[in-house]
């Protein structure tokens, strides 16, 4: 049994999406991903990507992703790296892919000179954050995050 770690390439983005779909019905929330093939191949494969991708193979065959961007943080005035997307499909857990992604992102994170590597989880996802505290990783339990889509998102924006 073999796994490779590869950064995503063009023609990567209908099997990233099929990953996404994937994450999103697990998450219960397949109703929010709404992003198509085009969308992905132009936001990781453009002259100046802003986000990245990692794609896991087991045996030749895809069997999960990692997609991340990043970030800022002007308390550490450093960048750090972070993750959007972790998924790993359910034939292939517990193999040590979802780590081995981790640890690529770890030493992506190391070779750019970043501060941090951080990502979300649901809070209902046990399995996961036990994972990650597996790992050392600790919840950033007293912030909560904010988000502004549609609507508000477009109000806002017209204040300015």
């Amino acid at each position: 049994m073999t796994l490779v770690i590869r950064n995503a390439v063009r023609g990567d983005g209908a099997l990233i999406l099929a990953f996404i779909r994937e994450l999103a019905a697990y998450e219960k929330l397949a109703h929010e991903a709404v992003a198509g093939a085009a969308d992905i191949e132009r936001a990781l494969f453009s002259e100046a990507p802003k986000a990245f991708a990692l794609i896991a193979e087991w045996d030749g065959g895809p069997c999960g992703f990692a997609l991340y961007f990043f970030n800022f943080s002007t308390f550490v005035g450093r960048h750090g790296v972070y993750l959007e997307d972790l998924f790993v499909r359910e034939t292939h857990r517990g193999k040590g892919i979802g780590k081995a992604l981790l640890a690529r992102l770890a030493r992506i994170a190391k070779d750019n000179g970043c501060g941090r590597f951080e990502w979300s989880v649901l809070d209902w996802n046990a399995p996961s954050i036990a994972f990650y505290k597996s790992l050392g990783a600790v919840a950033m339990d007293e912030w909560t995050i904010y988000r502004l889509a549609g609507d508000a998102l477009d109000r806002l924006a017209s204040e300015d």
